[in-house]
């Protein structure tokens, strides 16, 4: 049967709205099943997926560990900073310790002097092995003389040789040029104390009849006039008897670590000695 033509428009209209529900319908029936090539694209993407994610997870632990680091560093560089401050403070504050300590034992070495004394520091030493000398920062501005003699807190450190305006040349006890009145404290023998370099001291001119033994004392006898009586100058390493002559041989090892004097005491005498 024919459909009259004003009646097409209608018709064609249902007939689209039908194929359109019908679509629509078998759209919806189908949504829940995966086509094969859907299924091929979702198992192809998972692993990418996967491994694109691990990846970006890897990258931001490892940005966080570098973050983490760069601080750690940061906070070791100001510690190891803080450490060496402190450090630097201690060893400041235990170097004045020592030195407060080697002062108030020339304090007490000057309590027990009736001379005046002035205190100095060592400078300079020697190098040369000829004289055995040491440098210290007083001269005639501060009282010092030629001949006057210079001690520490262990004993005899020598006597000045040589002086400028704010500084003095002192010849060691151990100088083979210095020559010290010398006694030995337990017997009272009397002999000449002369430096020997890097062998010490010898006590001459001790009569082969006294018995002088290893460890006996050696003190200064005052005869001279330069050095008080009863500072301490030695100890007797080694007597011998051996040979012929008068005297016995008689090795000394200084009272004084030259090597490691720091500070002294030059003595003036009373006016008119030591001119």
């Amino acid at each position: 049967m024919l459909i009259p033509h004003k009646y097409h428009p209608p018709v064609v209209a249902a007939v689209l709205l039908i194929i359109t529900l019908a679509v629509i319908s078998y759209s919806a029936s189908r949504l829940s099943e995966t086509g094969f090539l859907r299924k091929m694209v979702l198992e192809a993407a998972a692993p990418v997926e996967d491994a694109v994610n691990v990846s970006l997870k890897g990258l931001y632990d490892s940005w966080k560990r570098y973050l983490f680091l760069v601080g750690m560093e940061d906070e070791n560089r100001r510690l190891r900073h803080g450490n060496a401050v402190l450090s630097e403070q201690i060893n400041h504050y235990r170097e004045g310790y020592i030195e407060g300590m080697r002062l108030q034992k020339l304090l007490n070495l000057k309590d027990g002097l009736s001379n005046r004394v002035v205190a100095a520091r060592v400078v300079d030493r020697s190098r040369a092995s000829l004289f055995k000398t040491i440098l210290i920062d007083k001269g005639t501005a501060d009282g010092m003389r030629v001949g006057f003699p210079v001690l520490s807190e262990q004993g005899v450190v020598g006597r000045i040789i040589e002086t400028a305006w704010h500084a003095s040349q002192v010849l060691l006890l151990v100088d083979g040029n210095s020559n010290i009145d010398g006694l030995i404290q337990r017997s009272r023998a009397q002999g000449i104390l002369q430096g020997a370099g890097s062998a010490g001291c010898n006590l001459k001119y001790i009569s082969r009849v006294e018995e002088v033994l290893p460890g006996d004392v050696v003190l200064s006898s005052g005869l001279a006039g330069v050095f008080p009586k009863g500072l301490l100058l030695g100890v007797v390493t080694k007597v011998s008897r051996k040979g012929e002559g008068l005297f016995q041989k008689i090795d000394v090892a200084p009272a004084v670590d030259f090597g490691k004097l720091e500070e002294v005491l030059a003595l003036i005498p009373d006016a008119g000695a030591g001119k």
